[in-house]
């Protein structure tokens, strides 16, 4: 009875990790203002142009090290129109901004914290974070609420 009971747990353990590995590897949805949608992998992701930064954020401890695609790049590769991002978690918190406030390498789209990915519990697989230390005008209540973990979404409206 025992060995059955660790058995159960067992395969049990194991189909929520697959599962949670799989929530991990969700693709980026970037839709476009004439409602064509685009699914990026982290692959696709890691074959743009690269940009990376240390800060510290309200929400770790400590600094650390962010890398991915600049939020301006990725909308530019793939001919983005509009005047506003709408961006969208995994729990559909949801925020917009004018993508006049979008500048060459801030916000990014980190796909990586200290050279890691990040797992949905740990606010990924992908975050809009900013460059906070870099002076007042990152640490803003709007660009903190800008700061989606766990994103699911990028839509450009007009």
């Amino acid at each position: 009875m025992f060995r059955m009971l660790v058995a159960a747990i067992f395969v049990t353990s194991a189909a929520l990790c697959v599962e949670a590995n799989a929530q991990d590897t969700i693709p980026l949805e970037v839709e476009l203002a004439g409602g064509q949608a685009i699914q990026l992998s982290l692959e696709d992701l890691d074959a743009m142009e690269q940009t990376e930064f240390t800060t510290t954020t309200i929400w770790t401890d400590g600094s650390n090290r962010f890398s991915g695609v600049s939020v301006l790049s990725l909308l530019q590769s793939v001919d983005a129109e509009g005047t506003t991002l709408q961006m969208s978690a995994l729990n559909d918190y949801s925020v917009e901004m004018p993508l006049a406030d979008l500048e060459d390498g801030a916000p990014i789209l980190a796909t990586r914290m200290d050279g890691e990915t990040m797992s949905v519990r740990e606010k990924g697989p992908y975050w809009i974070i900013y460059p906070f230390d870099r002076g007042a005008r990152y640490q803003t209540e709007s660009n903190f609420a800008r700061s989606v973990w766990q994103l699911k979404q990028l839509k450009v409206l007009d």
